[in-house]
């Protein structure tokens, strides 16, 4: 069943926001980077081609694919939950951020410019084709289709060899230029986001007698608990941690060591009593580990080896956004059309 806010399906709502913000990303991109041709050091080629041209091709390109598999886009959030039901709700808001965040910085780059080729020719096919009715043997359309679809793919192609080059300075702009400036604070809301999640998923332990995953316990939403005060709770801890943090208070490390142990027995006791409590129980161990493998990168190595805990902080980062991202596309791919 879809989500919704105040009545907007929630998948819906993302579909037209990434409809949206993707070209603009992409005019972002290549309109900040500081790229140049290799074939050509002309000011007016360069910004020609590589801050019109490339961006509005690919842009195009984008919305091509994102309009044409909208509903499948959209079914795929749907399933998304379910697929990553081992991950703590409480926790997948972060999960989702920082995959996003890695999905535009390393792969967003990557995959677009073979987007752009199979969108090009896929429009030029469905250009030639769609007064067609039934594939019998028809050389002279075959070899309309496939001559349109080639000249439809010179303009792609041009701007992927115009830019291939640079996908190096891409790389290297994104990591040194936007993905290590965001990490100290993505590190900050991260650790204070998890530590304010840890005691929250404390008080919900006791609250339903061993079980901190209370959604699980009841078999129709309409009965689950709406535990408002811990949600708020939480927000308070959050916004607590968050300014301890911001102002570099020895205290907050204490409160970062309390939050890896709490994880630590909420991952036990929840992984044991649910066992015994629900017979379909899943248990979200798997998502609790990745955050004590978080925490405790900070908490445990940080004093011994500030290097070593960051270097453990970023591999954390990067390794669940990959498993979100590879999940999705996963989705994606096996879903049954709709």
């Amino acid at each position: 069943m879809s989500k919704e806010i105040k009545g907007i399906i929630a998948s819906r709502l993302i579909s037209l926001i990434s409809i949206i913000l993707v070209p603009i990303v992409i005019f972002l991109i290549y309109n900040i980077a500081d790229f140049n041709l290799w074939f050509s050091s002309d000011p007016i080629i360069i910004f020609v081609i590589i801050k019109i041209l490339c961006p509005l091709v690919f842009s195009i390109s984008w919305l091509f694919f994102l309009i044409l598999f909208v509903n499948r886009f959209a079914s795929t959030i749907d399933n998304f939950d379910k697929i990553v039901s081992v991950v703590p709700s409480r926790l997948k808001f972060f999960y989702g951020l920082n995959a996003i965040i890695i999905l535009f910085i390393f792969v967003f780059p990557i995959i677009t410019p073979i987007i752009s080729i199979l969108s090009f020719a896929s429009f030029a096919w469905r250009l030639t084709t769609f007064k067609k009715k039934r594939w019998d043997d028809d050389s002279e359309v075959k070899f309309i289709t496939k001559f349109m679809m080639v000249l439809a793919s010179i303009i792609p192609i041009f701007c992927t060899i115009s830019v291939i080059p640079e996908f190096i300075t891409l790389g290297s702009f994104l990591w040194n230029d936007i993905w290590l400036p965001l990490l100290p604070s993505l590190f900050s809301i991260s650790y204070s986001l998890f530590t304010a999640l840890a005691f929250g998923a404390l008080v919900i332990l006791f609250y339903n007698s061993g079980i901190s995953e209370y959604e699980q316990i009841y078999a129709e939403p309409s009965k689950k608990q709406r535990l408002w005060n811990v949600k708020i709770l939480e927000i308070v801890l959050f916004i607590f941690f968050l300014t301890l943090e911001f102002f570099r208070l020895d205290i907050i490390d204490f409160f970062y060591m309390v939050g890896f142990v709490i994880i630590i027995f909420t991952s036990i006791i929840n992984f044991l009593r649910g066992k015994s409590k629900v017979k379909n129980f899943k248990s979200h161990f798997f998502g609790y580990f990745i955050a004590a493998v978080f925490i405790g990168s900070n908490v445990l190595f940080s004093p011994i080896a500030s290097e070593f805990a960051d270097i453990l902080s970023a591999i954390s980062l990067i390794v669940s956004g990959i498993l979100y991202i590879f999940v999705f596309f996963y989705t994606f791919i096996r879903l049954e059309e709709v």
